[in-house]
């Protein structure tokens, strides 16, 4: 509490406490924190004064009359003066989120002017009043405005009444002249009587980092047309008077400019009154759409019988970001391609809309097949779904929105025999492959993506070209895609989604995506569930799931063209058996966990390495198995008793997978731990120089790979075999990572200081997972070790 309203407390201190006097502060404050004007001196005041009555400064100022030329900043008065204008209300909102008003009026008399503000309180006080009362206003605070002048704030007691006692010669006349508008005059104000023409869509801009919004209306009367602009929360008066193209309306204290010769008018403080004035009907002229020609400042109607999705573009003057959207209009003689700007793109379009637009200009435009295209500007006007319509207008427009809102079945689009036919589907999305990069003929880069789709009835390919290919899809998610345009492939019918296409996604309670079966009644009809036993190479239309029981490290590797591709191997199990698979690219660099299950829709069945492989290829989706999949599949722990068995190495055959041997290790070689291989090619070379070049594919050898591996023999009491450990269990068995050893080595041409580490690997007892594999060099079988359990002495 600060001193000035601890002197306010001083003047009631003997009936409350200082407390009680604070909470009376809250509760006043918090009665009005609508009013911009009420702080907690104000408030303290509205206490002491409830408690004590007005003091004599307040009994002073409402019971004698200031002039409007004697008032001064920090007082408190009563005022008279002529209204001379009224502001329309503009709302706001408080910084807690409530809603209020405000509103100005300008009182004078003959000795000055002031702005008055009345606030939502007062606002209501204004019903009895209008230009040229002369009036008393009670209760007021007088402070400095924003412009430097002084500025009258109403209290929440504040009164308004008739002053009927005036002496008229102490106040200025008022004059409600209205002017037409060709006899208006630069640098004045005043009042005019016209018909609203046109209202464009209101713009955006920034000044100062902060955003605002001017929008300019068309008036018209018997003499002229002028441009009558709005700003900022000006501009909400359209929606709050219910303004619309057609209204008359009157215009008080709007402000003449003048720039490059031509007049506008601006609203500040004016007002604006919405009513049945004498002013000249004009009727807006529309022009077929068949009947465009090269020509400005024209009208039409018509429905949006296509609609593209909003692009964004460089302006090249400044770098800034703009905004277009391409749409088609239709109406009985043709249609037309439209395209609108900036914030005109914000307005709610929908296939199918009936659209007005006032105030475009047709142009010339090889591209399309009317043979011209419809550009909007900042002055055009733009209306969705406009009332008034006539019946045979209703009519006309009902039967093309009839036709262009048809959505056809994928049965029907499966039977199509000709290319670039644009429909409209929906349906489901599945296997939605990788996006793929490429290089087209004039140097850009270019995206595509593949895909399916089904509505339960068909099934057909997508093809998402360079932003569609880039936008997040959801498997099994219901989608509408908006002119598709037709491809017969080789094998099935597609669809090529592209720059005109639109792919909107269907919430699951929608109309359109309640008709639709549900993703796992599709993947039904469209895929064979088969367990791992059952798997078969070259394989088409399976779902394969299982439990990841071992995920390796990503391996990167170089490309032809020189770029990054990745590999990574998972293996998963079910109840039948296990599997290995291969994953690339951004697969490959997703975190896939042991324990995981997993679910492959469409994968491809190759056989490699002696045994049957999942590769993940662009056409296949890797999903989360629904709830009911997660049941049927063993835990990882009863996978890895019923994966993993325990055998001796008499028992060993050699299609053995993941089994479970513990052995003693001996004859560990250690003369040759580090193989060199090249990076680009993978195969083995000799380091004969710093540089040097890889003999198999003739590419310069920087820097080498190196692959880590320890050689030795594995014994129990029913046998021995070879077994070979691989970079990271050859890290895990020594005890030491790579890059150390090979620093420690010189690159491998020194194995002398890992001598006695290596030596000290005999007799070590390990338990392994491994493979089991058939050497025909050595016409044996022998073990490739997956993961060591443990080791011991």
């Amino acid at each position: 509490m600060d001193n000035e309203i601890l002197e306010l407390y001083e003047q009631v201190k003997d009936k409350l406490t200082i407390e009680e006097f604070q909470a009376k502060i809250n509760d006043i404050s918090k009665e009005n924190e609508d009013l911009g004007f009420v702080d907690d001196y104000y408030a303290a005041e509205q206490v002491v004064n409830n408690i004590i009555g007005a003091s004599k400064d307040d009994q002073k100022s409402n019971g004698e009359i200031l002039n409007i030329g004697d008032l001064e900043p920090g007082s408190q008065a009563a005022i008279v003066g002529r209204i001379m204008s009224i502001s329309n209300p503009k709302s706001f909102k408080t910084r807690k989120g409530k809603s209020g008003q405000v509103c100005n009026m300008e009182l004078k008399d003959s000795t000055g002017e002031i702005r008055v503000v009345l606030w939502t309180e007062n606002i209501k006080l204004l019903k009895n009043f209008k230009e040229g009362n002369i009036v008393k206003i009670t209760d007021v605070d007088i402070k400095e405005g924003y412009r430097g002048d002084n500025e009258a704030n109403l209290r929440p007691r504040s009164t308004i009444t008739h002053f009927k006692e005036a002496d008229l010669s102490k106040f200025p006349t008022y004059n409600e002249d209205i002017t037409d508008i060709e006899d208006l005059v630069p640098e004045t104000k005043a009042n005019i009587i016209a018909r609203i023409v046109r209202i464009p869509t209101p713009r955006t801009y920034e000044k100062n980092g902060k955003e605002g919004k001017v929008t300019s209306l068309e008036l018209k009367d018997a003499t002229g047309e002028i441009s009558y602009t709005l700003w900022n929360k000006n501009v909400d008066l359209i929606d709050e008077l219910g303004l619309d193209a057609g209204d008359s309306v009157k215009i008080l204290g709007a402000q003449v400019r003048e720039r490059n010769g031509e007049l506008s008018l601006t609203h500040w403080d004016g007002r604006i009154i919405k009513g049945d004035f004498d002013v000249p009907e004009f009727t807006q002229e529309f022009i077929k759409i068949g009947d465009i020609t090269e020509q400005n400042n024209i009208a039409i109607k018509g429905v949006i019988s296509k609609l593209q999705d909003i692009r964004t573009f460089t302006r090249k003057s400044d770098g800034s970001e703009g905004k277009l959207r391409n749409f088609d209009v239709s109406d009985d003689t043709g249609s037309i391609r439209t395209t609108i700007w900036g914030n005109d793109t914000d307005i709610l379009l929908t296939k199918g809309d009936i659209v007005k637009i006032i105030g475009a200009d047709a142009r010339f435009d090889d591209y399309t097949d009317s043979g011209y295209s419809l550009n909007t500007n900042f002055n055009t006007q733009l209306s969705i779904n406009p009332e008034n319509l006539s019946d045979e207008e209703l009519d006309i427009f009902d039967e093309i929105k009839q036709k262009v809102s048809q959505i056809k079945r994928l049965s029907e689009v499966e039977e199509f025999d000709e290319d670039g036919i644009e429909v409209d589907v929906i349906g489901r999305m599945f296997a939605i492959g990788e996006i793929n990069e490429f290089q087209r003929d004039d140097g850009s880069v270019g995206y595509a993506r593949s895909a399916k789709f089904s509505d339960g009835e068909g099934r057909v390919g997508l093809t998402f070209w360079d932003q569609k290919a880039k936008q997040e899809y959801k498997t099994g998610g219901a989608y509408k895609i908006e002119n598709a345009k037709v491809r017969l492939g080789m094998y099935e019918v597609e669809l090529n989604i592209g720059g005109s296409a639109r792919v909107i996604e269907l919430p699951e309670d929608s109309d359109q995506a309640r008709f639709l079966p549900s993703f796992k009644t599709i993947e039904t009809m469209l895929y064979s569930h088969k367990s791992i036993a059952d798997v078969e190479e070259d394989d088409e239309g399976i779902i394969v799931t299982g439990r990841i029981i071992e995920s390796s490290d990503v391996r990167e590797f170089d490309r032809t063209d020189g770029s990054k591709g990745y590999v990574k191997s998972l293996e998963i199990a079910d109840n039948s058996g296990s599997i290995n698979v291969t994953l690339w690219n951004e697969n490959a660099k997703k975190e896939w966990n042991v324990g995981d299950a997993i679910k492959f829709q469409d994968p491809q069945i190759s056989f490699r390495n002696d045994s049957l492989e999942i590769n993940v290829s662009r056409s296949t989706s890797i999903l989360e198995p629904d709830e009911s999949e997660i049941d049927d599949l063993p835990t990882y722990d009863e996978l890895k008793e019923s994966i993993y068995v325990p055998k001796t190495i008499e028992a060993l055959e050699d299609d053995d997978r993941n089994v479970r041997i513990t052995g003693t290790l001996k004859e560990v070689f250690g003369n040759k731990i580090l193989i060199t291989k090249c990076p680009s090619c993978g195969n083995t070379v000799d380091q004969s120089s710093d540089d040097f070049v890889c003999s198999f594919c003739g590419e310069p050898i920087d820097e080498p790979r190196y692959l880590l591996m320890v050689p030795a023999r594995l014994e129990d009491d029913t046998g021995e075999i070879s077994i070979t450990f691989f970079d990271n269990l050859a890290e895990e068995l020594l005890d030491m990572k790579k890059e150390d050893i090979i620093n420690l080595t010189d690159n491998g041409s020194d194995l002398g200081p890992m001598e006695g580490r290596i030596d000290d690997l005999n007799g070590l007892t390990v338990e392994v997972i491994t493979n089991v594999s058939f050497d025909d060099y050595n016409e044996e079988i022998r073990l490739n070790p997956k993961r060591i359990l443990s080791k011991y002495y």
